[in-house]
């Protein structure tokens, strides 16, 4: 078990680890669609990538339905393991829509030999979404 302290150690470690390891400029909360960001996801269990829906219900609706339809586009060419979930709440009880991509492997920030694991996953999956994002960011756009 591991204190406060030393989790948080860890969680820093990683992710400064990964940012020297795949230096590049990510997304993420730059995709200049209000409401719409990419996030990488990493805690003592799981880990994935994911594009969030966050706005508000009119244009998280809109949104999602843009995204449902390329659903086979997304799923053929770029991230086959790609989850769609129209309603998901966040521990805060907040209600989004997200799209994600699980790794299927048993891991955990807090063992450093999954670490490896995770940040090809992330570099791997992200590049495939954001990928995927610029070539329809203009469809998907409100």
């Amino acid at each position: 078990m591991f204190s406060k302290e030393e989790s948080r150690y860890l969680r820093e470690t990683f992710w400064t680890s990964f940012g020297k390891s795949f230096p590049r400029k990510w997304i993420l909360y730059n995709t200049k669609i209000k409401g719409l960001s990419f996030k990488f996801y990493f805690d003592t269990k799981s880990a994935f990538v994911s594009l969030d829906l966050e706005d508000d219900l009119e244009n998280r609706i809109e949104c999602w339905e843009k995204l449902v339809a390329l659903k086979s586009i997304l799923t053929e060419d770029y991230l086959p393991d790609a989850i769609y979930e129209e309603v998901f709440y966040l521990e805060n009880g907040k209600e989004i829509s997200r799209i994600y991509v699980p790794l299927d492997a048993k891991v955990s920030i807090h063992n450093k030999n999954t670490w490896q694991q995770v940040m090809e996953f992330f570099n791997e999956k992200m590049t495939l979404f954001e990928a995927f994002f610029e070539e329809y960011k203009d469809v998907i756009k409100p």
